[in-house]
Order: structure tokens, then C-alpha cells, then sequence
């Protein structure tokens, strides 16, 4: 069996380089890089091998089986010693059945897939254990020096980078927009130690200024730029598969920023179908908050260029992005697997996250743009009743707290709530207890 290997390799060349090089674009076009494998070598182990192994390894406890990222560890980074691996166990998420919704809805089969129920809260963790164990090996090794590993952020990014850092002992910066994160994520690289800046700008604007302290390679880029980060994100896809016992769904819808996550997706499922792991493509829609949508304006343009636009403030701070620097890859994902892409107003994500509430989620706003772009792909027939679908939910609903409050207490602004859920006063006397509970359980019948 021919050894498993990886290295970088130019989107649009020829041109390769090693994993252990600093490196972000090629030196030859600028375009941008991804993690090319050997699949020829993946293929030499027969499908029923792979599963096996997998199999096995959900039931191991040795630290790295426990990461649903590293337990496929030869389709992620497959030269790397295990003891430089740095982990949390993130991975196997839930794939939350969601039958009664799909029931309202009028589809035959609905799963949300819980990426945030991960360290951090959110998906981000997948690809950043992969780019910080990178780092630590590089590290080990002595070939470069690295003083940080700094990331531009909406606020999920950061935290998954302090918070791997501080595990490894590397030392992280983060830069903020200032005033556009929630509380519970501008704490999390607070409380684990970054060198926390918050910038007077937007997400772009601490792109450009990361993309600059980065520069001499002395700092390590650690945002979606990097492809290292893909190699991580895009283990969601046979993990999806693996837990539909090696079957596909039919379509995956999936909030779309930076856009990172949705090349992962697809990068995914093309290492699949070349390991024989499964024999179809699902489609994959891209679901944008239409505040922040210059994905979705090229998608409606014949994808003739990306034109980056001034991102409006929007509940989905974490896809708040005017400039994707992963267009060109999740125009690529679009294309290959029949995609489409979606806008969702404010008021269309908002009552999407509160009605998928109902039935046990607990939805961030990024959740409710992928279910809110559900719900009119259904109504406009795009997406038809017998089809089973996955959502990909990026984070957990605990980390946008004043999102879910604002809205059951009516105070979103410009907005109603459908789905709101109000808290009942009432003196502590059983006739004005036993009056609100026959009205309300009446009216929830």
C-alpha cells in the first residue's frame, strides 16, 4: 500500500509545497492554496477498509480517535506524529433529527448537523486543531520560527484559536470588529489569553490588518486563507455520511461568510467519492443573510466576479463579511455540486432559528439563515417533499444569549416575533396559576 502524503498545492497551477513551508497563496499567481492529497494512495485501502477503521476508531479511547477530525486523520494530515497532534476531542457531532420540523415543513427527511456543540461553540474548532497541531509540529521541529498564530474575527474564529493556543502553549493574537461580537465570544480569547485588539472597522478591515502583521512569517495566519483550516472542516461531510450509515443526503445547506466551510464541504465529499466511500454528490446550497450577500450577487450574476460589498449589520454577526477571500473556492463547490445560493432577510433568519427552537434546538442566527433558506427553497419547489436534507448549524445558540432574549421579549428592532415564547406573572396564589395554565395549554394543543 502506497504511504499516505499531502502538500500544498495552487488552486489554479501546478505549483506545490509543503506542508511545513509558511505559505498562504502561490508564489507563482497569487491564487489561493489547498491541501492536495493523494488519492490514489487513500484509494488502495477498499472501501470496506476505510469504514471498518473508522468504525473502530468511534469506539477507541486513544486521544486521537476521540476527535472525530483526527480519527480520519490520513485524509486530514496524514504525515503527522500523533504526539504532536493538539486536540479537544471535537468532531462527531450530533446529527440532530428533526422529523417534526420536517413534518411542518412538508419534506420526507430533516437532520441538523450540531458542529457547535464543540470546546469553543463552534465549527471552527474542526480546522483550527488541525492548524495549530501544524504549528506545534512545525515547532518541534525547529525549521521555522513563530512568535503568535494571529487571526482576524467576528468573534467563533478567535475563540477556537485561543483556545487551541493556550493548550499548545503558543502564544495567539486576535483582532476584533469593535462593538459587532457578542459578549460570550469577545470573553472566550479574553479568558484563555490572547493579545485581544479591537479595531475600529469591520471584519474586512481586520483582514487586511492581519494579512499585514502576518506578513514576515514571524506571526502565523491562522484564518480560512490558510487551507490547513479546510482540512478540518471538511471531515463534517463524511462524518454526515458515516452517521446516515454511509448513505447521502440529497442536499446540504450551509451558512455562507468567509466562505471557508463551504469548499470544506465540498473538498469532503470529493475525498469521498475518490476512497469509494460513497457513489453520489448531495447538492450543496449556500444559504447568506441578505445584509451581507456578495456571494449570493455573484451567484445571481453567472458568478462573472466577486464585488465585494460594505456588509450591513446583521443578527449573523459571524457571516457579517463583505470580502470572502474563499470566493474562488466556493464558486468552484457551487459549480461542481449543483448548487445554489440563497439570501435570507432579517426577519426570515430570525423566525427560522425561533420555530426550529421549538422542537428542541437551539438555534444561533447563522443557524437561522441556513433554515430560514430552507424554508423558501421549499416554498419555490427548489427543493422538492421527498428529499432528505442536512443543515449545517455553525455554532451554539449560548453564544448569541442576547439574540434569543431580544427576541422573545419583542425588542429585536424593526422586527416581530412569530415564535416568541413570553414569561407569565403571576402572584404565587394556585387560581391565578391554574387561569394562565388552562389558557396556554389550550392554546398549545
Amino acid at each position: 500500500m502506497a504511504p499516505f502524503h499531502a502538500h500544498f498545492k495552487n488552486i489554479n497551477g501546478d505549483d506545490t509545497y509543503p506542508l511545513d513551508e509558511i505559505i498562504y497563496r502561490s508564489k507563482v499567481d497569487n491564487s489561493l492554496l489547498e491541501v492536495h492529497h493523494d488519492r490514489t494512495a487513500l484509494a488502495s485501502r477498499s472501501p470496506e477498509e476505510w469504514k471498518k477503521l473508522f468504525a473502530e476508531r468511534r469506539m477507541s479511547f486513544k486521544p486521537a480517535d476521540m476527535s472525530g477530525i483526527w480519527s480520519k486523520r490520513e485524509m486530514v494530515l496524514p504525515e503527522i506524529p500523533e504526539e504532536d497532534i493538539v486536540t479537544m476531542q471535537e468532531g462527531f457531532s450530533p446529527l440532530f433529527d428533526a422529523s417534526r420540523l420536517a413534518k411542518e415543513l412538508g419534506i420526507r427527511k430533516l437532520h441538523v448537523k450540531l458542529c457547535g456543540n464543540s470546546h469553543t461553540g463552534s465549527f471552527k474548532d474542526l480546522g483550527m486543531t488541525v492548524l495549530v497541531s501544524q504549528v506545534n509540529h512545525i515547532l518541534k521541529k525547529g525549521k521555522h520560527p513563530i512568535d503568535a498564530v494571529a487571526c482576524a474575527s467576528t468573534g467563533d474564529t478567535s475563540a477556537a484559536l485561543s483556545a487551541y493556543c493556550a493548550k499548545a502553549g503558543i502564544p495567539s493574537i486576535v483582532f476584533l470588529p469593535a462593538g459587532k461580537t457578542s459578549t460570550a465570544q469577545l470573553i472566550q480569547p479574553i479568558s484563555n489569553g490572547s493579545i485581544v485588539l479591537a479595531l475600529d472597522t469591520d471584519f474586512d478591515g481586520c483582514m487586511k490588518i492581519v494579512q499585514q502583521v502576518t506578513a514576515d512569517n514571524r506571526i502565523y495566519l491562522a484564518n480560512s486563507m490558510n487551507s490547513l483550516r479546510v482540512e478540518g472542516q471538511k471531515t463534517i461531510s463524511p462524518e454526515i455520511c458515516q452517521q446516515l450509515n454511509w448513505n447521502v443526503p440529497d442536499t446540504i445547506i450551509i451558512p455562507g461568510g468567509n466562505l471557508g466551510n463551504v469548499s470544506a464541504l465540498a473538498k469532503g465529499f470529493d475525498d469521498c467519492l475518490a476512497m469509494g466511500l460513497i457513489n453520489k454528490k448531495p447538492r450543496i446550497i449556500v444559504a447568506q443573510a441578505a445584509n451581507a450577500n456578495p456571494f449570493y450577487q455573484a451567484y445571481q450574476r453567472g458568478f462573472d466576479k466577486l464585488e465585494p460589498v460594505q456588509a450591513k449589520k446583521t443578527l449573523a454577526s459571524a457571516i457579517q463579511i463583505g470580502n470572502p477571500v474563499s470566493y474562488p473556492k466556493a464558486e468552484r463547490a457551487i459549480k461542481n455540486y449543483n448548487g445554489v445560493v440563497v439570501e435570507v432577510s432579517e426577519q426570515e433568519l430570525a423566525d427560522a432559528a425561533h420555530r426550529a427552537d421549538k422542537i428542541g434546538l437551539y438555534c444561533c442566527p447563522h443557524t437561522g439563515v441556513a433554515l430560514g433558506a430552507l424554508e423558501k427553497l421549499i416554498a419555490d419547489k427548489t427543493i422538492s417533499s421527498d428529499e432528505e436534507v442536512v443543515v449545517i448549524s455553525t455554532a451554539h445558540g449560548l453564544k448569541f444569549t442576547e439574540f434569543k432574549v431580544a427576541y422573545h421579549e419583542g425588542s429585536l428592532e424593526g422586527l416581530t416575533s412569530r415564535y416568541a415564547n413570553p414569561i407569565f406573572k403571576a402572584p404565587a396564589e394556585l387560581g391565578a396559576v391554574m387561569d394562565i395554565l388552562k389558557k396556554e395549554m389550550a392554546a398549545r394543543r
